[in-house]
């Protein structure tokens, strides 16, 4: 199978390097404006040749999208006016809902399958990826009935080949729970980060005295504002949603601290616990 990847970033390039292992792709094309990028990719064996976006559209069995949201939403219609009707296209982005109906009306709506992989990190470009990050992982395909038969299955054994658990599920469904599973800890870290650096003026008494505990915590505020703020601006209401309840849980902890209510605080610690029975399933 022939493979065109528009971003050959941090997922494109994982992509690119597990279907390579696996024998899916025979060929693969790296699309992308950023040309330094691009000669990473090629010096990294990710991609074996660059192209531009029609000649790497036209000449693949299957398009990859891996770039911002806003981006793909722009790009997409773009996309589906090329390809043939024995092509298939799908995206990598972490909102769907916008992504769908970008390309509601499109007369090759159905040669598209919108998927979401569950995975990413705080780094970016090429040298970031890794061949089996998504093992494991859940690989969301949404709106599954608007895609041909043939086009989803080419998808799903994609999936299937990155060693991840497909799960089906509507576009609106699928932006709200990553809302609250994936958006809202990026903003939380992001504040975490923004309050330690306004309070902390000595950089390096915070790199002393850094835990492992909030290493972990705002290590997502690493992640790149040009990922991340199209995806709150494609999510914008859910996440605001998302974010009232934890600011009022952010108050709860607050009033009890400053109402030197320990037994509260300690039930607001002691409910907050039972994620594990959740996360250790």
């Amino acid at each position: 199978m022939k493979i065109s990847i528009v971003g050959t970033g941090l997922i494109g390039g994982s992509i690119a390097l597990k279907l390579k292992a696996k024998g899916i792709a025979d060929f693969i094309y790296g699309i992308d404006n950023n040309t330094h990028h691009l000669n990473e990719a090629l010096k990294l064996q990710i991609i074996d040749a660059h192209a531009d976006l029609e000649y790497g559209i036209r000449n693949a069995d299957l398009v990859i999208i891996a770039i911002p949201v806003d981006a793909t939403r722009k790009l997409l219609p773009k996309v589906l006016d090329i390809i043939s009707d024995n092509q298939t296209v799908m995206d990598t982005g972490s909102t769907k809902a916008g992504i769908v109906s970008a390309v509601k009306n499109h007369p090759k709506r159905e040669r598209f399958v919108a998927f979401h992989p569950m995975w990413g990190t705080e780094n970016s470009g090429p040298k970031s990826a890794v061949s089996e990050s998504f093992a494991g992982k859940a690989g969301v395909i949404c709106n599954r009935e608007e895609s041909s038969e043939d086009a989803l299955k080419t998808v799903e054994k994609i999936v299937e080949s990155l060693d991840m658990h497909l799960i089906y599920m509507n576009a609106e469904a699928h932006d709200v729970h990553t809302a609250y599973i994936s958006h809202i800890s990026h903003i939380t870290s992001y504040a975490l980060a923004n309050t330690v650096l306004e309070k902390e003026r000595e950089e390096e008494t915070i790199f002393q005295l850094a835990s492992s505990g909030f290493s972990s915590t705002v290590r997502l505020a690493k992640s790149h504002p040009e990922m991340w703020v199209p995806i709150f601006k494609q999510n914008k209401e859910n996440v605001l949603d998302v974010l009232n309840e934890h600011i009022a849980q952010l108050r709860k902890f607050k009033a009890a601290l400053e109402k030197e209510n320990f037994e509260y605080l300690e039930e607001l610690i002691s409910n907050a616990n039972k994620i594990r029975g959740i996360l250790d399933k």
